[in-house]
């Protein structure tokens, strides 16, 4: 659903300008993206911590089916941390790009003439 801001050709300063106005918007949608994601990573981050310590506590004293039910807890609480990191790593790049193409298409604006 993206436009190209990189196309080729002579386009109009109202459909630039346009495409510019989206792209900024669509950049600001994803900043608050990102910035749910980096609170969503961290608390991840605490709950994986939480869960290791309860696993030590549980080996520390030697509970079997304690350590089998958080080790399993603790797998699944990894394995929900790197799906928010690899979700938070993509949606930084994506903010890059977005970046990328709002300054060239600016520069080309500016280059034309059509914004200060």
């Amino acid at each position: 659903m993206a436009s190209d801001l990189r196309r080729h050709g002579e386009t109009g300063s109202a459909v630039r300008t346009a495409e510019l106005i989206v792209s900024s918007a669509r950049l600001r949608e994803l900043s608050e993206c990102s910035a749910l994601l980096r609170r969503t990573r961290l608390r991840a981050e605490e709950i994986v911590e939480e869960a290791r310590a309860l696993l030590a506590e549980a080996e520390g004293q030697g509970d079997p089916d304690r350590i089998l039910a958080l080790s399993g807890q603790l797998d699944q609480a990894r394995q929900a941390y790197f799906k928010v990191v690899n979700a938070y790593v993509t949606i930084c790049r994506r903010i890059n790009e977005e970046r990328q193409e709002i300054d060239s298409a600016h520069l080309a604006l500016v280059r034309r003439g059509l914004t200060s």
